[in-house]
């Protein structure tokens, strides 16, 4: 990579990380484009020449937030074929990502399920970003250990199940490491998903 491209990362990604904590600690209408560049240390200009708008920087944020949690969750994860072991080990791994990355969490409860993120956004996150749980889902359903439901209603009631159990341990951060817990929270999911 030429030094003029790592620049040019370097500040698309100043661009997102500003954008991130300005984002969850304002909200993303008390939060300006100037503010994001200011914070990121670039002209207002670099910003637009990466970012068109500021809706651009949240649909991008958005997304490679849930690409390096994608990464995360397959990362070193072996399947073993049983699909609620695996959903298991993937929402385990879900839980130990959100409590490493309490910022992007925080980001993904207050934005996930808002307007200012269009729908198209978080549909691409779910089916292509995610596509193993969608693939997750249909090798359950052909196994016939998950419900035969719609995958779009599945999908959506996973996404839910998880920032519902993320809230939780974000509120509780003493009980993220407990096995009780974090058991529990698996076992409220696969009720809501199994056949």
């Amino acid at each position: 990579m030429s030094s003029k491209a790592l620049v040019t990362t370097d500040k698309k990604q100043a661009i997102l990380d500003s954008a991130l904590q300005l984002f969850v600690n304002k909200g993303f209408n008390a939060t300006s484009t100037a503010s994001i560049a200011k914070a990121a240390g670039v002209a207002t200009g670099t910003l637009f020449h990466h970012f068109p708008t500021k809706k651009d920087i949240m649909s991008q944020l958005f997304l490679s937030i849930k690409r390096e949690f994608a990464t995360n969750m397959l990362s070193s994860t072996d399947f073993s074929g049983n699909i609620e072991q695996d959903a298991n080990t993937l929402w385990q791994k879900a839980i130990d990502w959100a409590i490493a990355q309490p910022l992007k969490q925080l980001f993904f409860l207050q934005y996930s399920m808002s307007a200012d993120i269009d729908v198209d956004v978080r549909k691409q996150a779910m089916n292509s970003v995610l596509g193993f749980v969608v693939e997750l889902i249909n090798k359950g359903k052909q196994q016939q250990v998950i419900a035969d439901f719609p995958n779009a209603l599945l999908l959506e009631n996973c996404h839910g199940q998880y920032l519902a159990a993320i809230r939780f341990f974000t509120d509780n951060p003493h009980l993220g490491s407990d096995d009780i817990h974090r058991n529990a929270s698996f076992r409220l999911f696969w009720q809501a998903m199994r056949a």
